[in-house]
């Protein structure tokens, strides 16, 4: 019988077959090396700006406040000398204020090195915290220890709704002749350092005034309360 076993192939042996391995190509995107590169540059950058801002807003503070301790600024004194109130009638039917008011004050400037730049003066009256006149005063400069006189006059008709409670006291107020009338004086001002001028500062100044209509009584001088 013939043999059945194969001959080998010249002693080789044919396993299975191995893919070549497959290429990759790189394609730049969100995750490469680039966006690496960036942050670390957007990272560095930032950094950088805050540190600048920082050393700004420092340098600036130390510089106000070495001025605060050359200057020592003081607060401006602000005093109403006299008021006179001629009419201050009050219609329930029209809910209408009828007023004359006049008003002398005195602004007091202590300070030996700084002058005080008036750029805008708006005074406002107040009866039970609802205005009933605004009136705009000359823009002025005021030098250092100086004093200076302001006149301003509040007149007209306006309405002014009364509640049961700020109406129990104006009745009671005119019983007695004296008017409980709050001033408000909104500021723009500028210090003045020798020859350097500081941003605008928007104070404000606040007078609780007792008036007396016609002469019912003597208005008393009245110190304001100054809010920077």
């Amino acid at each position: 019988m013939p043999d059945s076993k194969q001959p080998h192939l010249n002693g080789a042996y044919y396993g299975p077959s191995i893919p070549p391995p497959t290429k990759t190509y790189h394609r730049p995107g969100r995750g490469g090396p680039g966006c690496g590169i960036c942050s670390c540059l957007c990272s560095c950058l930032c950094s950088l700006i805050f540190q600048i801002l920082c050393t700004i807003v420092l340098i600036i503070g130390v510089t106000i406040f070495i001025v605060w301790l050359i200057f020592r600024p003081n607060e401006v004194k602000f005093h109403v000398t006299d008021a006179t109130l001629t009419q201050f009638n009050h219609s329930t039917t029209a809910n209408t204020l009828y007023y004359n008011l006049s008003l002398n004050m005195t602004v007091r400037n202590p300070n030996k090195r700084i002058g005080i730049y008036y750029d805008r003066i708006e005074a406002r009256a107040y009866f039970e915290d609802q205005r009933f006149g605004t009136e705009e005063l000359s823009r002025f400069y005021q030098g250092h220890k100086k004093t200076n006189n302001l006149n301003t006059a509040f007149q007209g008709q306006t309405m002014v709704v009364l509640g049961d409670s700020e109406l129990s006291k104006y009745n009671s107020q005119t019983s007695s002749g004296i008017y409980n009338i709050d001033v408000k004086l909104y500021l723009r001002i500028r210090l003045k350092f020798g020859v350097f001028k500081t941003p605008k500062f928007k104070p404000k100044i606040k007078c609780d005034l007792k008036v007396p209509l016609l002469s019912a009584a003597t208005f008393q001088t009245t110190k304001c309360d100054f809010d920077w």
